[in-house]
């Protein structure tokens, strides 16, 4: 799977590209970010959830390459990082555009979530 390009309010990933934020799965499977999951308890999908965290990570996951918005906005709760780094989980935070370059250049068993706004 290969990140192609983003722009505000869209990413496009080997072609395809979509007008909301994505989660990367293991499996190179694309999905609909659930921000109801954090927007409930924070007022704000710019805050990402301990629930949150739990959906997007996948077991064996080693890496989890946060795309924090074109601004860099978004960013993990305290609850969330403790969740991925109990489970052993690195975490590299970075704006979208950069977010991307990292996840393209990783290697080994990751995961993204990639914030298209703000």
């Amino acid at each position: 799977m290969r990140i192609d390009d983003t722009r505000f309010g869209s990413i496009t990933i080997d072609g395809k590209t979509y007008d909301h934020d994505v989660i990367l799965r293991l499996a190179g499977d694309v999905v609909k970010r659930k921000k109801k999951l954090s927007k409930k308890l924070y007022g704000t999908s710019h805050l990402v959830s301990k629930d949150e965290a739990k959906f997007v990570f996948e077991k064996g996951s080693k890496l989890l390459v946060l795309g924090a918005g074109q601004q860099g906005n978004m960013r993990l709760s305290p609850e969330a990082e403790a969740y991925l780094a109990k489970k052993g989980c690195e975490i590299v935070t970075e704006p979208t555009p950069q977010a991307l370059r990292v996840f393209n250049e990783a290697s080994g068993k990751k995961i993204g979530l990639f914030h298209v706004t703000c």
